[in-house]
């Protein structure tokens, strides 16, 4: 008797149904009916629209053992080379951290050759909001049972005899049988008489463990305090304040990003234009007078250290992770003033300066 298994009612894969080269289900399997259709993918896409602050984002799955970077549909030589780098840099980073192996999609994780994967959170943050985003796949069975340098995908459909032992002997040492039912008859009330049995795919394959999981997700809080440490940081460099006459001041504001990362963070999010520049603001009291200068003025974005080479001309090194803004105010000696500059990725500097 042959026993065909029905395709699963629901047929959804919420990690196909971002918006990021989503493809319909008659081209991927589990896309839904159109993109963020599932409201647990349109509640992640709303959270990341209304937090521009956002800079860099890791999404948890099982199962492989991997650090995932996109773009799913894209070899690494036709992407923007610096987003490449730096993403290159976050994932050996996290291999350094980790232990888990930091591998392309594109090239390293397709289920069939000609086949792109699509549609996924990681691919619509960094394709859309221009922020670097990983894919983390927790536990690898066959690492943990000294399989080393395997294909991920490709091992599931051939591989020596040799693993299947490797894999059976850390089932019976290390997890005292628990992973692998013997098979035995069973009378089904429908079929009658079948064989029941091997592996415990669900909790043993396509999750850790219970036993495990603390000590595999352990070093993850390091990496992921580490990506957020990279992000842009807008701080004072300086503040001056010159009398030119009696009652007029010039004020001048010197704000620079500390971080490693520029302002905007990555070249596609230049390309998509998701963030606008720092944001100068002066503040006036009451009879004070704004001579020049703009009470609110964009100064442009200020670059990182991401993208400085290692070894540099001094003659031709400019200062692009700085800006001043300058303006001339008429007050009374004494009066004092509010200056702020803003970023949306970088934070927020206020500082009160006196007249005098």
């Amino acid at each position: 008797m042959t026993i065909k298994v029905r395709r699963p009612k629901e047929s959804l894969d919420l990690n196909r149904n971002f918006p990021a080269n989503w493809r319909t289900e008659s081209d991927q399997f589990g896309a839904g009916d159109f993109p963020t259709s599932e409201p647990e993918a349109r509640n992640l896409v709303e959270f990341v629209r209304k937090h521009p602050n956002i800079t860099g984002v890791i999404s948890f799955h099982t199962m492989s053992g991997v650090l995932l970077r996109g773009i799913s549909d894209k070899p690494d030589d036709e992407q923007n080379t610096e987003d490449m780098r730096t993403l290159q840099k976050i994932g050996a980073k996290g291999t350094e951290i980790t232990g888990y192996p930091n591998i392309s999609v594109y090239h390293d994780f397709k289920y069939f050759p000609k086949q792109s994967i699509t549609g996924a959170f990681d691919e619509w943050t960094y394709e859309h909001r221009g922020v670097f985003s990983w894919t983390v796949e927790f536990w690898s069975p066959q690492r943990q049972a000294g399989i080393e340098n395997f294909k991920y995908i490709d091992w599931y459909r051939e591989h020596l005899v040799e693993d299947d032992l490797k894999m059976l002997e850390w089932n019976d040492d290390v997890l005292h049988g628990a992973g692998f039912v013997d098979w035995h008859s069973y009378n089904h009330p429908q079929l009658g008489k079948v064989e029941l049995g091997g592996w415990d795919f669900l909790h043993m394959w396509s999750n850790v463990p219970l036993e495990f999981l603390e000590k595999e997700i352990s070093p993850f809080p390091e990496w992921i305090v580490w990506h957020a440490l990279i992000s842009p940081k807008l701080a004072l460099l300086e503040t001056s304040v010159t009398s030119l006459s009696a009652d007029s001041f010039r004020v001048r504001l010197v704000v620079q990003n500390e971080g490693w990362l520029p302002t905007y963070v990555s070249k596609k999010a230049l390309e998509r234009k998701v963030t606008r520049g720092v944001i100068a603001e002066i503040k006036l009291p009451k009879g004070a007078k704004l001579v020049s200068g703009k009470e609110r003025e964009e100064l442009g974005e200020l670059e990182g250290r991401a993208h400085k080479a290692a070894f540099l001309d001094d003659t031709i090194e400019g200062t692009d992770e700085r800006v001043k803004v300058e303006w001339v105010v008429r007050a009374k000696r004494g009066t004092k003033i509010k200056l702020v500059a803003k970023h949306d990725r970088a934070g927020v500097v206020r500082v009160e300066v006196m007249l005098k």
